[in-house]
C-alpha cells in the first residue's frame, strides 16, 4: 500500500510539523465512532489485521517523494523534510480492540501513540480500514442473528465497491459470523470457507437442463448444488429428484421464496432426497431472512450479497481519529475538541465491559469497580508486533461468543436500544478541567 494513499492535508501537516520542529513530539490519537447508525445497537470491531499490515510496511518510495516535491503545496518545505520521509517507518505503539469485539459510540477501536508525523500520516488509511470492515462485520452479525442458527454465506463480491473491497468484505463478514464466502481469494488469503457451484450461464450453455445438471454432478459429486430457476423452478426440482444422489442441495434465486421452498422441499423429499439442502439467495438482508423463517420457509442456508458487502443500510460510519494527548519537552499535555456537535474526551482510554454496561476510563486507571475485562489490548510497541494476530477464524469465534454475551435486547433487529457507557470519575474530571482551561485561555 502506497504511503501516498492518504489525504493531502495529512502530508501538508507533516511538512508543517517538520518546519515547526515538532518531529520529537509524541502524539496519541484515538479512532472511534461518534454515534451508532440508527439501525445498529452495537458494532463489531474489524480491520485490525490490515491496519497492522499497513503500519508495519509504511514507507515512501523514491518516486513518491519526487512527486511530492513537484506539488506546489510543498514549494516552501525544507529539503530535509523529504530526506525525513525517505527514512520514515512506523515506530510507535498501537492498541486496539480484538477483532470480533462488540463496540459502542465513542469507545476506541484503536489508539495510536507515535511521533506526531507518523501518527498524523496514517489517519486516512486507518479510518477507512477500520470503519469499512467494522460496518460489514456489524451487518453480518445482524444477518446471522436473523438466520437463527442457519448458515449465512457472504455472496457480495460482484456488487462490492471494488475487487479489494470485495476481499475485505468477505473477511469482515466472516468475522461477523458468516459461515463462509463466495470469494475464492478470501479462502486462500484468510482461511475462510468458500462456497459456490454454477450460475445460470452454466445451464444455458447446454442443450437442455438435464445435461447441464448431470455434467455438474459428474464434476462436483456430493458438493453439487443445482440452481433451479434458470427456466422453471418446479420442473428443475423434479429433475433434481429424478437425477438423485449425490447432491448437496439446490439453490433458489428468484420468485416467491416461501412458496417455492415449500414445494421444492416436498418434491425433494418425495424423491428420497431428504438430506438435500435448500439454499436461498436474491437481494436478502437480515429483515428478509427473518420474514422467510417466520413464514415457515424450509430454507437451510442463505447467500447474502449486495446488502451485506456494501452494508447497504449503513454504508459509512461516523469514524473519527482525534488527538487526545501530546508529549512535548517530557511533559504530557491532554487535548480534546470542544464543539457542541463534535466533542471529544482527552487522554488515551481503556474500555471495561461489565454484565450490562461499559466503563470508559483513562488508560492508566485502575479500580475494583471496573471488573476484570479490559478490552483494548497492546498490539504494536515501538513498531514491533507483540505476538501474531489471531486468525480470521479466531476472530469469528470471538464475535460469536461476544455477541451471545450481550444483553438480549441489543440483538433486536428493529428496536433501537441505547447501551450504557459510563464515563469514569477521573476521565470526567479531566475533561471538565481541560474544558475550563481552554475557556480561560480563549477568554
Amino acid at each position: 500500500m502506497s504511503a501516498l494513499n492518504t489525504d493531502l492535508y495529512e502530508l501538508t501537516m507533516a511538512a508543517g510539523y517538520f518546519l515547526a520542529g515538532k518531529t520529537n513530539e509524541v502524539a496519541t490519537f484515538e479512532l472511534s465512532v461518534r454515534r451508532l447508525p440508527s439501525t445498529r445497537n452495537f458494532l463489531l470491531a474489524a480491520g485490525l489485521a490490515q491496519a497492522v499490515e499497513y503500519l508495519r510496511s509504511l514507507h515512501f518510495e523514491a518516486d513518491e517523494i519526487e512527486y511530492l516535491r513537484s506539488l506546489a503545496h510543498f514549494a516552501n518545505a525544507p529539503p530535509e523534510f523529504f530526506d525525513y520521509l525517505s527514512k520514515l517507518r512506523f515506530s510507535g505503539d498501537l492498541f486496539a480492540l480484538p477483532e470480533g469485539t462488540p463496540a459502542f459510540a465513542n469507545e476506541p477501536l484503536a489508539i495510536v501513540r507515535a511521533p506526531i508525523i507518523e501518527a498524523q500520516l496514517i489517519e486516512t488509511y486507518l479510518i477507512a480500514t477500520f470503519s469499512f470492515q467494522t460496518a460489514v462485520a456489524s451487518k453480518a452479525a445482524r444477518c446471522v442473528i436473523a438466520a437463527n442458527g442457519k448458515p449465512v454465506i457472504e455472496f457480495g463480491s460482484r456488487r462490492a465497491h471494488s475487487p479489494h473491497a470485495a476481499l475485505l468484505a468477505a473477511r469482515a463478514a466472516y468475522i461477523g459470523g458468516c459461515a463462509g464466502s463466495s470469494n475464492t481469494e478470501s479462502g486462500k488469503k484468510f482461511g475462510i470457507p468458500v462456497s459456490g457451484t454454477a450460475a445460470h450461464s452454466w445451464t444455458m450453455s447446454f442443450g437442455d437442463e438435464r445435461e447441464a445438471f448431470v455434467t455438474l454432478q459428474e464434476l462436483l459429486g456430493e458438493n453439487t448444488v443445482f440452481l433451479l430457476d434458470t427456466y422453471d423452478t418446479i420442473d428443475a426440482a423434479r429433475l433434481t429428484a429424478e437425477i438423485g444422489k449425490p447432491v448437496w442441495g439446490v439453490r433458489l434465486d428468484s420468485g416467491d421464496l416461501v412458496a417455492l421452498s415449500k414445494e421444492v422441499r416436498r418434491i425433494l423429499d418425495a424423491g428420497g432426497l431428504h438430506s438435500a439442502k435448500i439454499f436461498a439467495s436474491n437481494d436478502l438482508d437480515e429483515y428478509r431472512l427473518r420474514e422467510l423463517l417466520n413464514a415457515g420457509a424450509p430454507i437451510d442456508a442463505f447467500g447474502v450479497g449486495t446488502k451485506l458487502a456494501t452494508s447497504e443500510d449503513a454504508p459509512s460510519l461516523s469514524a473519527v481519529y482525534k488527538m487526545v494527548e501530546i508529549k512535548r519537552g517530557g511533559r504530557v499535555h491532554y487535548t480534546a475538541k470542544f464543539n457542541d456537535e463534535k466533542n471529544t474526551r482527552p487522554g488515551a482510554k481503556q474500555v471495561y465491559r461489565l454484565a450490562d454496561h461499559d466503563i470508559l476510563a483513562l488508560q492508566n486507571e485502575c479500580s475494583p469497580d471496573f471488573g476484570n475485562q479490559p478490552l483494548v489490548r497492546p498490539i504494536l510497541l515501538d513498531g514491533d508486533l507483540l505476538e501474531p494476530l489471531p486468525t480470521a477464524a479466531i476472530a469469528h469465534a470471538n464475535a460469536e461468543r461476544s455477541v451471545a454475551a450481550l444483553p438480549a435486547e441489543l440483538r433486536d433487529l428493529e428496536k433501537p436500544v441505547p447501551y450504557r457507557v459510563e464515563v469514569s470519575a477521573k476521565l470526567h474530571e479531566l475533561t471538565e478541567q481541560l474544558r475550563e482551561n481552554v475557556h480561560v485561555v480563549r477568554s
